[in-house]
């Protein structure tokens, strides 16, 4: 790895915006696998986070049991919307009161349907600590989000959409019989991911009483959307994810693209728009489809400032938490992505409201690494969030 981020320009980790590294593969669907994911309207009515279908997948790590499922969630308009996830359920006694369950939320993977990460080959290598999780006994379901591996356009960076995946899909784990799964439960996301766990602290309580969070662990979270693109827009590689943004919300939010992009820009646009992030050699390719964008894209000076995009970028940049829950940072101090200087923002702004917040920094380390470098003492915060340990803060 250090051999080929040795070839990247300093400013080509931006494409890697929002995800958590580079282990991930193509994807292994076959037609049965694509079948799975599309299931009929009948099948899809029902209260969120029941569970519509699961099957057997192999290759989970240390014995444990993996489920491929099909769940309700609540979509953008409030009906109910079929999502994907993988549950990985250890091997081990379960106790009486039930398994814990940690959801993990993923970043960036695209934008439609055949980028789920439940669909990648090394779908277990990406779910970063997973080893530690089960060495813990905790249940672990990981969500595709809506609109991947499931039909309908990806809502990208869209802060409800992707909590209520989480929250509905710790639902959904608990109907699995082997996963014996307790209403006691901790969320752990990078970047796009951290985005999606700081909703799932904000939106858990009203969405879900029945299920209790005891912590929120995020490494590098977007949580200044505007911020995030704006920096982002200045590179080669951060325009990928500025066009993918702009892609997503044009289709979930019906926000008129033509009125912020060239026309000229938009075949380029569409195709990143349908090409995943799953290892380096789609960074490459991505940096090669997207080379146009240095000569064309944008038809205004700065997006963030131009309606309706700028609302919507200041409704899915996430508050501040309900004021007890417990929430752990990570950051590394090379991250180009989202800026230290952010994430420290967030955490002044989290202590403010008078969250317990424990901030981990990294030295060296950039936005790709920093879960893979930081899931071990995500895990073990968790721990100590499950054993009922005052939460320390740095606050």
């Amino acid at each position: 790895m250090p051999a080929i981020k040795a070839r990247l320009s300093p400013h080509s980790g931006r494409l890697l915006l929002l995800v958590a590294g580079m282990a991930l593969s193509s994807a292994d669907a076959s037609p049965a696998q694509n079948s799975f994911y599309d299931p009929p309207a009948s099948e899809i009515a029902g209260p969120p986070g029941t569970l519509i279908r699961q099957e057997a997948v192999v290759g989970a790590p240390g014995g444990a049991k993996a489920y491929r499922i099909l769940y309700r969630s609540t979509g953008l308009k409030g009906e109910t919307i079929a999502v994907s996830a993988l549950v990985v359920v250890p091997d081990n006694v379960p106790p009486a009161t039930g398994r814990q369950v940690v959801a993990w939320a993923h970043p960036t993977s695209g934008v439609v349907q055949k980028c789920a990460p439940s669909l990648a080959r090394h779908k277990f290598d990406d779910i970063q600590g997973l080893k530690q999780m089960l060495d813990q006994g905790y249940v672990v379901v990981a969500t595709d989000y809506p609109g991947l591996g499931t039909a309908g356009t990806h809502p990208y960076l869209v802060g409800s959409s992707e909590a209520h995946a989480v929250i509905d899909s710790v639902r959904a784990a608990r109907a699995i019989e082997d996963a014996v799964a307790g209403s006691r439960y901790a969320v752990w996301g990078h970047s796009q991911g951290g985005q999606a766990v700081l909703f799932t602290g904000i939106l858990s309580k009203s969405y879900a009483p029945e299920l209790q969070l005891v912590g929120v662990a995020a490494a590098a979270p977007a949580t200044d959307l505007a911020t995030l693109l704006r920096d982002d827009f200045a590179t080669m590689g951060g325009k990928n994810p500025t066009a993918m943004t702009l892609w997503s919300w044009a289709r979930v939010f019906d926000a008129p693209i033509e009125n912020v992009v060239a026309p000229e820009a938009m075949p380029t646009v569409d195709a990143l728009a349908n090409e995943c992030i799953e290892s380096f050699f789609d960074f490459v390719e991505r940096q090669l489809t997207g080379r146009p964008l240095d000569t064309v894209f944008l038809s205004v000076p700065d997006v963030t400032e131009v309606e309706p995009w700028q609302s919507l970028m200041k409704e899915n940049t996430p508050g501040v938490l309900p004021g007890l829950l417990p929430v752990f940072l990570a950051q590394g101090t090379s991250d180009t992505t989202v800026r230290p200087a952010v994430t420290e923002a967030y955490m002044r702004a989290l202590c403010k409201a008078g969250s317990p917040v424990e901030m981990m920094v990294v030295p060296k380390v950039g936005h790709a690494f920093i879960a893979k470098h930081s899931a071990e003492a995500a895990v073990g915060w968790i721990a100590r969030r499950f054993a009922g340990s005052p939460p320390p803060s740095d606050c």
